[in-house]
């Protein structure tokens, strides 16, 4: 009587179960589960932080012309829309490798509480989209002397 190696359940009868899942983990943490970067679209990375006097927002936005850069603050939030275009389409025969992202965006950004987005400045340089928005003046607390009649 010759011996036969024992195996497992999930390697005789689930083994293209087995496969799918894998296929479907590797799916999605290769993009970091991102619908937006699956799909290649064009996501700038955002810092955000306080001075005494404002609110900082950076973007990394590189080969965008200023010009179809739009910016928006409605209430507490930002919005920044823009295009990155390709100067000439690329064939798959002329192209060895293409990474670049192009296309159009949009980021909205929550912001503090009452900031003062009419006064907002923006400066783009170096591929680096930089606004900065006032925060409020702080109101110093005043004692009023209310008399009772």
């Amino acid at each position: 009587m010759s011996l036969t190696p024992w195996k497992s359940l999930w390697e005789t009868r689930l083994p293209s179960f087995r496969e799918e899942m894998n296929k479907v983990f590797e799916d999605f943490f290769s993009t970091a589960g991102l619908p937006s970067l699956r799909e290649g679209g064009l996501v700038p990375a955002v810092d955000i932080h306080e001075t005494k006097r404002d609110v900082v927002i950076t973007m990394d936005i590189p080969a965008i012309d200023p010009k179809d850069i739009s910016i928006s603050v409605i209430e507490d939030k930002l919005t920044v829309k823009g295009e990155r275009k390709r100067e000439k389409e690329l064939t798959e025969e002329a192209s060895y490798r293409a990474e670049s992202v192009y296309g159009s965006f949009q980021r909205a950004v929550q912001l503090p509480t009452g900031v003062i987005g009419a006064k907002a400045k923006a400066t783009y340089k170096d591929g680096v989209l930089k606004i900065a928005i006032p925060k409020p003046r702080k109101v110093v607390p005043r004692e009023i002397k209310i008399t009772i009649e």
